[in-house]
């Protein structure tokens, strides 16, 4: 399915494109191209899909697609007039695909001119910018901000006062940078913000009494950051995103949180302060951390959770609290078994407690 925003490159050979994926085709469809990614439902005659659970069956039995990616146990299943990519983890195979296809999609793009200082952006004479910077209209460089070559400003961003900004970077329009270590390869989605005060109030005899935040945010290589998303800078020590980190749109991460390296946060995920999170962590959308807690390595935190004490390395935890996934599940049994609920799956209690 080609698409009108991402440009079609010259397409690839099926061998090619094995070789890229570390999969296997059949030697006589080595030659056949294929130009571009596609659903199996959307995919047509020069496209490659993948299928790796059941659920698609009825789609992949009616795809158009030249090539389908699939593991092992789903060969046979492959509809006769489209080849099989035999990959031992299809998802990851695909990915590559996708990526050796459309590489200019990988990080956003700019429609400004390449390496080009915008003669509407207000860069101060003191900012030190490397070859091939590229600074969109009206964005804002401050005083002794320092950036890598080839990275990104975009239009309305903001970088303040001695940030610092790596190579190769993205910084989407209307992002705000302040008090912040940017590392290489770090892409910053629209709407981005980046070292803002922590939210710290004491109660006083006059009132809240406002706390400072002297500390920093460390953003380490390949860090991204989606649309929207919040991250504090720490009140006495650093809020650190650990290399490799991935975190969706509209999360807020607040002061002095330290997340590992290659975590993935999904959306609307509320981080309180000081929390810390191991490498290799897994959390679903739309769950909130108490302050304090540390999550071990490689835990996974199920959406919706409420995380209020420390989870173990290599724990899957999930529920209100959360807790271990089999706990959550036997308990949420009980619940579906007690006299109430029956009652209520009987339709007998509309759900208002009589007064």
């Amino acid at each position: 399915m080609a698409s009108s925003f991402f440009q079609l490159g010259r397409g690839m050979t099926l061998a090619e494109l094995s070789s890229v994926c570390a999969a296997a085709v059949d030697p006589q469809f080595a030659d056949r191209t294929v130009r571009s990614i596609a659903s199996l439902d959307q995919a047509g005659p020069e496209d490659v899909s993948f299928f790796d659970t059941l659920r698609y069956e009825a789609a992949l039995r009616g795809t158009r697609a030249a090539a389908v990616i699939t593991a092992p146990r789903f060969a046979a299943q492959v509809p006769d007039g489209v080849i099989a990519i035999i990959a031992k983890r299809p998802a990851i195979a695909f990915a590559l695909a996708g990526r050796a296809l459309y590489p200019g999609a990988l990080k956003p793009g700019t429609s400004f001119s390449s390496g080009a200082v915008s003669d509407q952006a207000s860069v101060h004479p003191s900012a030190r910018l490397e070859a091939e910077v590229t600074v969109e209209p009206f964005a804002v460089i401050g005083p002794d901000v320092a950036i890598g070559a080839g990275t990104v400003i975009g239009s309305g961003a903001v970088i303040a006062t001695g940030c610092q900004i790596g190579r190769n970077c993205s910084i989407g329009p209307h992002v705000s940078i302040q008090h912040a270590l940017v590392g290489n390869n770090v892409i910053l989605h629209p709407g981005v913000r980046i070292g803002q005060d922590g939210f710290g109030y004491v109660p006083g005899p006059e009132g809240l009494l406002k706390q400072v935040q002297i500390g920093r945010v460390i953003l380490q290589d390949h860090v991204e950051v989606g649309a929207n998303t919040t991250i504090d800078r720490g009140a006495v020590r650093d809020t650190v995103v650990g290399e490799g980190t991935k975190i969706d749109n509209l999360v807020q991460v607040a002061h002095n949180v330290v997340i590992g390296r290659h975590c993935v946060i999904v959306g609307q995920v509320g981080i309180a302060g000081s929390v810390t999170i191991g490498n290799g962590v897994s959390i679903g959308g739309q769950t909130g951390f108490n302050g304090h807690v540390t999550v071990g390595d490689g835990a996974q935190i199920a959406g919706v959770s409420v995380v209020t004490g420390d989870v173990p390395a290599g724990a899957r935890w999930g529920g209100v609290p959360a807790r271990p996934v089999k706990d959550w599940l036997r308990h949420m049994a009980s619940l579906r078994g007690s006299p109430r609920e029956k009652q209520k799956t009987a339709g007998g209690d509309d759900g208002n407690d009589d007064a």
